[in-house]
């Protein structure tokens, strides 16, 4: 079974890492803002609940998160293993969480924790740009990602955007609030002893490439754990 955590700050690329490791061990990527997205389209009082607190831009209540992540988990394709993206964000969820994972008979599995130097983060944020139409990504600052041209997809020759998100002050607060949170976060599971550091400088190639040892490795010391 392999159950994956990631600990990031913003735009370090653990998106891009689940989705790749998804595809890899074919286990779901759970990504939180998606789930609860897909849980407001729902018929019921739940779903009401959503819809309105994400209109109103509200925090959704940490008894809610759960509640939503504990019926998810449960779905047969999370038998083998999932990726967690976007929780647990806080030591307190993460003490729930491990209440679910017990109630659920589920390991806690790895978690890894991408360490980024902030000058690659803003230059990520802030030379990011993207097609509305098919949703490819490309950076202004980075010469492996640039397009063609500045302003059209190369994909599909659509107009690329700037997304409101993709700025300097917003990246400094989401930075910040990640700075507050995951020292705890941290050491709450590097007590555990499933705590990975990653250096996310280093090519995307060589980051899963690591993850990939650490995953292989650790499937062997839980084989060798049940003889």
């Amino acid at each position: 079974m392999k159950n994956i955590i990631f600990i990031a700050p913003p735009s370090a690329g653990k998106g891009t890492y689940a989705r790749i490791l998804s595809e890899t061990y074919k286990i779901p990527h759970i990504s939180m803002g998606s789930m609860l997205r897909q849980a407001a389209k729902r018929p019921d009082e739940l779903g009401t609940y959503l819809q309105e607190a994400m209109a109103h831009a509200e925090l959704i209540q940490d008894e809610i998160v759960y509640q939503v992540l504990k019926e998810r988990l449960k779905e047969k394709d999370c038998k083998k293993g999932y990726i967690l993206d976007g929780f647990p964000r806080t030591k307190n969820q993460a003490e729930e969480y491990e209440k679910i994972l017990k109630e659920l008979k589920k390991e806690l599995g790895v978690v890894f924790v991408i360490d980024i130097d902030k000058e690659t983060l803003v230059s990520r944020v802030t030379g990011r740009r993207t097609c509305e139409n098919c949703g490819a990504i490309y950076n202004l600052n980075i010469e492996a990602s640039l397009p063609k041209n500045s302003s059209i997809c190369d994909n599909c020759g659509k107009e690329l955007i700037q997304r409101q998100d993709d700025n300097l002050e917003t990246f400094e607060a989401r930075y910040q609030t990640y700075l507050e949170e995951e020292k705890a976060l941290i050491a709450f599971y590097k007590k555990k002893k499933v705590l990975y550091h990653l250096n996310g400088n280093l090519a995307k190639e060589k980051v899963i490439k690591k993850m990939e040892t650490i995953l292989m490795e650790k499937g062997k010391k839980n084989d060798n754990d049940q003889k």
